[in-house]
């Protein structure tokens, strides 16, 4: 892959000189390897990546906990289908149930339907995972997904019946599809990113782990760190902080250079 470096703000008068990066694919690359270096999709055609703090699940290590199984128990009467994005029919029913929610969730026309539909004809939708209530046969949630052999399934948009909203539902839909591609043989699920404290609810899967910028975690009391450390103020980049060095990497800067997955030759 290419990395792009794209200027954001500065602050000169500390030498913070911030670059959002990029990853474009180059010939023979899968998306799959782009994932795993830590990027995540900014362009639906799968054309464009963004290095990001993100959440991931190492499904060999995966075992449902107590709380999981509590949340499964909750959607005992759902069914769970994976679909394949050529065998869904994007019915006009099932456009409208999506932007009502998308409404609800995000705010009014926040997703169109003109975008809503653009999502639905893009690469970044493979597969999509169907709930349906089995007691009245009613299809009650749809998780978009990317899907990649068996490397890789990314949970993007999830969309349901908000109705069900004290039944856990968004929590069961997430779960649900953690179980499934684990007893599958996938090895990861990537579930987006983790910048507050409402997002930690991703994490709370065994084998769950996130992109620190320079290598994956599974400490997530270093994840619950940087959540704080963004809520504060800071004079440093993360990497020049030595409460933070030495809480979580007191091996020193060259052993954590020597891990990262980023290396470039010249």
């Amino acid at each position: 892959m290419k990395l792009l470096f794209s200027e954001q703000n500065s602050d000169y008068g500390r030498y913070q000189y911030s670059y959002a990066i990029w990853a474009v694919p180059e010939p023979g690359e899968t998306p799959a390897q782009i994932f795993n270096a830590g990027f995540l999709p900014s362009s639906r055609q799968l054309d464009r990546f963004y290095l990001c703090r993100q959440v991931r699940v190492r499904l060999a290590k995966f075992k449902p906990s107590s709380e999981n199984r509590r949340i499964l128990r909750k959607g005992a009467d759902i069914t769970v289908t994976l679909v394949p994005r050529a065998e869904f029919v994007y019915t006009p029913a099932r456009r409208q149930f999506f932007k009502t929610y998308a409404d609800a969730r995000f705010g009014n026309d926040v997703m169109t339907f003109e975008r809503l539909d653009s999502l639905f004809s893009t690469p970044i939708i493979s597969h999509l995972l169907v709930y349906t209530d089995s007691k009245s046969g009613a299809e009650i949630g749809v998780a978009t997904l990317y899907v990649e052999g068996k490397e890789l399934a990314y949970y993007y948009y999830a969309f349901y019946d908000l109705n069900y909203f004290n039944r856990s539902l968004g929590m069961f839909m997430m779960t649900a599809a953690v179980e499934l591609f684990a007893e599958r043989g996938y090895q990861f699920v990537y579930l987006g990113t983790c910048y507050s404290e409402q997002a930690l609810y991703k994490t709370q899967f065994e084998g769950g782990e996130f992109f620190t910028g320079f290598r994956w975690s599974e400490n997530l009391d270093e994840l619950k760190y940087l959540i704080r450390r963004d809520a504060g103020k800071s004079d440093k980049h993360l990497l020049e902080t030595e409460e933070y060095r030495e809480q979580f990497y007191p091996e020193g800067l060259p052993a954590l250079a020597a891990g990262s997955a980023f290396k470039i030759k010249i």
